[in-house]
């Protein structure tokens, strides 16, 4: 999920170990945030190195951009527990590129989290449906949604 300011697409999609995805992440304001693909766009690519229903995703990405700033491929962890009647999310980034502001970077995970916890709070309706009474910050990169 792109975080607030951003709207994503996802280019390509290979759901399973060894395969990824792309996706272009454009910012609905790029005056204050430039895009490291263009000046209001990043694109990244992300391989899936592990995935562990229903505890883990690994993740290896690597921007598009010709700044040698965002060069090098950052790891990002995304642990799954259960948590009472919900699904506590923590996300583990290590090797983030150092043109990556941490506290932008932390910001911007939070927002995805939350974006995530408002999409699957779809209501009993659906038969995925996971509602969702509170998506609450619990620590650094890591919410708990219930």
């Amino acid at each position: 999920m792109p975080p607030d300011g951003m709207r994503g697409r996802v280019e390509r999609w290979d759901p399973r170990p060894g395969g990824g995805f792309r996706m272009a992440l454009t910012y609905l304001d790029p005056t204050d945030s430039p895009g490291k693909t263009s000046d209001a766009t990043d694109v990244v690519d992300i391989g899936f190195a592990d995935l562990v229903p229903p505890e883990r995703v690994v993740q290896r990405a690597v921007f598009d951009a010709d700044d040698p700033s965002y060069a090098g491929t950052m790891t990002m962890i995304w642990h799954l527990a259960a948590a009472g009647d919900g699904t506590e999310v923590t996300v583990t980034a290590t090797d983030v590129p150092p043109g990556i502001d941490q506290a932008v970077h932390e910001a911007g995970i939070a927002s995805s989290l939350a974006n995530l916890a408002s999409y699957v709070d779809v209501g009993a309706t659906h038969p995925w449906a996971c509602p969702i009474r509170t998506a609450e910050r619990v620590g650094r990169s890591q919410f708990l949604i219930i």
